[in-house]
C-alpha cells in the first residue's frame, strides 16, 4: 500500500512494504527484514529497515552506475569516483568523513562493480544524522571542491591499485583477459572495472566532472538506512539534507545484447608465475534471468566441499589439481560461468581440461543426484542467509533489489527461487550454457607457451 505525506509543503510518497507489517508467521522467518520505502520529489529512493539488535546503524548510498556505463577509451571512471568521493565536498573538508565514522568507532568504505557503486557508513546510532549529512553533501556539492590536484592524486592512487592488484600479481590479468575474449570489442562488459592505465591517464578534469553530473543524481540513487534508529526522525533528516538537491537528467542505459560465441576461443598468456593455471569461461545470463539461480547451484555441485564433482575427482581422487573452483558470476544484464584449475606438479593443463570436460559431460548426461542437489542448495542457502546478517548486508540486498528489480523485497523471491531449483533445472542449464563454444585461457610461466592447454581432437 502507499500514501502521500504532506510535510513542510512538500509532497512525499511513502510506500509501505508488506514486510513492514510482521505477522506471527513472519516472526520466525529467517528472511524477515522489515522495510519501508520513502521517496522524495527529486527521485531519491530511501529504504528504511529497523533492526534493534545492536545500537548501530548503516547508511548506504547505492548509485546505479558502474563500469558498463563508461565508454571505450574512457574506462575506469566509475571506480575512480569511488576514490574521489572521499576527498571532501562543499561543506565537509577532506578528513571529516573519517573523523565522523572511524573516529567514533564506526567504519566507511565504497565498492564498485560493473553495474553499481556503493558507499556506506556503519556507525553508532547517535551518529546517523552526521552520516546522512556526509552522503548528501558529497552528492550535492562534491564538484565544489574537486580540482585537478585532487583528481590527479586519486588517479595516481587508482593506477597504483591496478599495479598492485592486476599488473604485478600472479594471474592478476586473468579477469581482464577473459572479458576481452568473451565479449565483442566495445561491449559494455568487455573492460575491467579498474580501467586501463591509458584511459586513466587520458581522462580530463571535465570528462570526470561530466560523468559525475550524469550519474550522481538523486534519481539515480538508493539510500538505505538499516539498524537501530527512529524512522520518523530519519525521514525528517532525509528531507532536510537531500530534499533540495536537484533531480538529474533522465539516464539512457546502455543496450546490453546477450553474448554468444560461435566457436571456442583459446588464449595463452605468459606471466611471471611458477605454476600454470587453466580458466574455462562460458557466457550465461544476468540476475534478471530465470536460469541464473540454477547456474549458481550448478557451481556448488561442481566445486567447493570434498564431495563436489570436480573437487572430489581432480583434487582428491586423481590428485591432479591443487585447487579447483566453479561458479556463476551474475551481472545485471549478462553473466559468466567459470571453472578455474591449478595443477599439481606432474600434471598438465591439457590433462586437466580433458578431465574436467569429462566430468561436466557426465553431469550433463545423467544430471545431479538428489544428495548433490540437497548439499548444493544448502550451501547456497547458507551463503544467502549469512550475507544478510549484518546491517550492511541487508542494505546491499535491499538496494540491489530496488535498483535491479524495482523491489527492495526481491530478496525473498530470490531465496525461494534457490530452494525451488530441481535436478532437471541443473541438467538443463548445464546443457544449455556449458557448450563447446567458450573461452579457454591458459596462463603459463614466461617463456613456456608449450605448457598451455591443447584443444581436444575429439568432439565434446
Amino acid at each position: 500500500m502507499s500514501r502521500t505525506i504532506l510535510r513542510g509543503g512538500i509532497a512525499l510518497t511513502l510506500a509501505l512494504s508488506s514486510a513492514a507489517l510482521p505477522s506471527a508467521r513472519q516472526k520466525s522467518d529467517p528472511l524477515r527484514i522489515p522495510f519501508e520505502v520513502y521517496s522524495l520529489p527529486n527521485g531519491l529512493t530511501s529504504i528504511l529497515s529497523l533492526d534493534r539488535s545492536t545500537p548501530t546503524v548503516t547508511v548506504s548510498m547505492w548509485y546505479h552506475v558502474g563500469s558498463k556505463n563508461e565508454l571505450p577509451g574512457r574506462t575506469g571512471f566509475a571506480h575512480l569516483f569511488e576514490h574521489v568521493m572521499f576527498t571532501g565536498s562543499g561543506h565537509a573538508a577532506y578528513g571529516i568523513h573519517d573523523k565522523l565514522t572511524n573516529g567514533v568507532g564506526g567504519s566507511n568504505n565504497g565498492t564498485t562493480d560493473n553495474d553499481r557503486t556503493q558507499y556506506y557508513e556503519s556507525v553508532p546510532s547517535n551518529y546517523l544524522e552526521s552520516s546522512l549529512w556526509l552522503e548528501a553533501d558529497r552528492l550535492g556539492f562534491l564538484l565544489d571542491t574537486l580540482d585537478s590536484a585532487k583528481l590527479n592524486a586519486q588517479r595516481d592512487i587508482v593506477k597504483n591499485e591496478r599495479r598492485q592488484g592486476v599488473d604485478n600479481v600472479p594471474y592478476g590479468r586473468a579477469r581482464e583477459l577473459l572479458s576481452e575474449a568473451l565479449y565483442p570489442k566495445g561491449h559494455p562488459y568487455s573492460w575491467d572495472v579498474i580501467g586501463s592505465m591509458a584511459d586513466l591517464s587520458a581522462a580530463s578534469e571535465e570528462d570526470v566532472k561530466n560523468f559525475f553530473r550524469q550519474y550522481y543524481t538523486p534519481n539515480n540513487a538508493y539510500l538505505a538506512i538499516v539498524g537501530d534508529f527512529d524512522p520518523a526522525q530519519a525521514r525528517t533528516w532525509i528531507r532536510k539534507y537531500f530534499g533540495d538537491l536537484p533531480r538529474g537528467k533522465a539516464i539512457a542505459r546502455p543496450s546490453i545484447p546477450p553474448v554468444t560465441l560461435d566457436a571456442e576461443r583459446r588464449v595463452v598468456y605468459e606471466d611471471r608465475v611458477q605454476v600454470p593455471r587453466l580458466y574455462l569461461l562460458w557466457p550465461t545470463v544476468g540476475v534478471k534471468h530465470g536460469d541464473e539461480t540454477a547456474l549458481g547451484i550448478l557451481g556448488s555441485i561442481l566445486s567447493g566441499p570434498r564431495t563436489a564433482r570436480l573437487t572430489r575427482a581432480l583434487v582428491y581422487d586423481q590428485q591432479a589439481a591443487a585447487q579447483v573452483s566453479a561458479r556463476q558470476d551474475s551481472n545485471e544484464d549478462v553473466g559468466e560461468f567459470g571453472v578455474t584449475i591449478t595443477p599439481r606438479p606432474g600434471h598438465t593443463l591439457t590433462e586437466l581440461e580433458g578431465a574436467a570436460d569429462g566430468i561436466v559431460e557426465k553431469l550433463k548426461t545423467e544430471g545431479p543426484t538428489r544428495e548433490e542437489l540437497q548439499k548444493a542448495t544448502a550451501s547456497e542457502e547458507l551463503a544467502f542467509l549469512t550475507a544478510i546478517q549484518s546491517n550492511l548486508g541487508k542494505a546491499g540486498r535491499l538496494s540491489s533489489g530496488a535498483g535491479y528489480h524495482g523491489d527492495p523485497g526481491y530478496f525473498k523471491k530470490d531465496y525461494q527461487q534457490t530452494l525451488a531449483v530441481t535436478a532437471a533445472d541443473v541438467t538443463r542449464v548445464a546443457n544449455t550454457y556449458l557448450t563447446k563454444n567458450r573461452v579457454v585461457l591458459s596462463i603459463v610461466p614466461t617463456g613456456k607457451p608449450e605448457m598451455a592447454a591443447k584443444p581436444s581432437t575429439t568432439t565434446k
